[in-house]
């Protein structure tokens, strides 16, 4: 089973700028504990949850209370009041859990529930290719449970399996081979107009070979890609990343590099950790999302920093990002 089988669509979303009584009403009208916050191109960048508004303070410096069930109990009376306590001038942006963790449609929902477990966390957007197509809560996955009666395993084909062929792999051997080269005759006269078209022909066979390598190079980062959106932090890996963190520093480095990933894994590319921009821990997506989000619960309190540095400008362009684990002080 997985997160197509079990997630709820449509979904109800957000946009950076919504204020957040405009939030409260809508999770009240419709009974519902998060909206996804999009950007303008679709892209999930954060999510406004139930505890997010319960962790506001009103004017008089006292947290709300369970809004929603109070508002279950007499809606009529108690809406109003209610929503007239959360700061007006308060946007999406501000009150957002970012980065946010996604799941592609094809997750199993067991690797959905053992990241509910290990994170805490009660909701989480499902994607197809980046753009947001809809949401599996706790609630989603147990109403399933309760509907599915016992069948026995079934295998695809014969033997359990299917054979699946990589496109690159299938069209490879579609471009057609250079023409051979003229054998040279020992009595022609040599004209630098014969070494022009010389040139030309090895300077076009190097374009060739090079498209071949970057085409090559984008399916590599693209699969890359996928891979670490699809892959989650275990415990264990984040044990391992704290002993190498302390085996560095045991060297005398001050930082560590936690994960080195394709900027394309941000949601813009890899533009604001190139930019330097404050926000730019809400572009992570996948395993550099969780990465951040262990290092905030964890070791941020403890005085650590994570900093993101682009690493490669492959051709000039944005290449691979690198999250570091630093413990030396930010303007050592």
């Amino acid at each position: 089973m997985q997160a197509r089988d079990v997630m709820t669509k449509p979904v109800i979303t957000a946009t950076p700028d919504t204020d957040i009584r405009t939030i409260a009403a809508i999770m009240m009208e419709k009974q519902i504990g998060g909206l996804p916050v999009l950007d303008s191109s679709g892209v999930v960048i954060g999510i406004v949850t139930e505890g997010d508004l319960l962790r506001l303070k009103a004017p008089d410096e006292q947290k709300i209370h369970d809004w929603r069930l109070t508002l279950l109990l007499d809606p009529k009376t108690h809406a109003k009041p209610l929503l007239e306590k959360l700061e007006a001038n308060l946007t999406a942006r501000d009150v957002m859990s970012a980065p946010v963790m996604t799941v592609p449609d094809g997750a199993e929902v067991l690797e959905i529930c053992k990241m509910f477990v290990d994170t805490g966390i009660k909701r989480v957007p499902v994607t197809r290719e980046g753009r947001l197509i809809g949401i599996v809560s706790r609630s989603d996955i147990i109403a399933r449970i309760a509907q599915m009666k016992p069948e026995p395993p079934q295998g695809e084909g014969i033997f359990g399996w299917t054979l699946h062929l990589d496109p690159f792999d299938r069209d490879k051997d579609r471009t057609p081979p250079p023409p051979p080269a003229p054998e040279p005759r020992p009595d022609a006269v040599v004209t630098a107009a014969d070494f022009r078209l010389i040139a030309q022909d090895a300077a076009a066979k190097k374009m060739r070979q090079r498209a071949i390598q970057d085409h090559v190079k984008s399916d590599d980062r693209m699969a890359r890609v996928k891979q670490l959106i699809d892959t989650h932090l275990s415990e264990d890996e984040w044990l391992t990343v704290l002993q190498r963190s302390r085996d560095a520093a045991e060297r005398g480095e001050r930082e560590y590099l936690v994960l080195q990933f394709p900027a394309e894994l941000c949601s813009d590319g890899g533009r604001a950790i190139n930019v330097g921009e404050p926000g730019w821990p809400a572009t992570l997506r996948g395993e550099a999302a969780e990465t951040f989000l262990r290092y905030e619960r964890t070791l941020k309190d403890r005085g650590f920093h994570m900093i993101a540095r682009v690493l490669s400008f492959p051709n000039g362009y944005l290449g691979d990002i690198g999250l570091f684990l630093h413990w030396g002080g930010i303007m050592d």
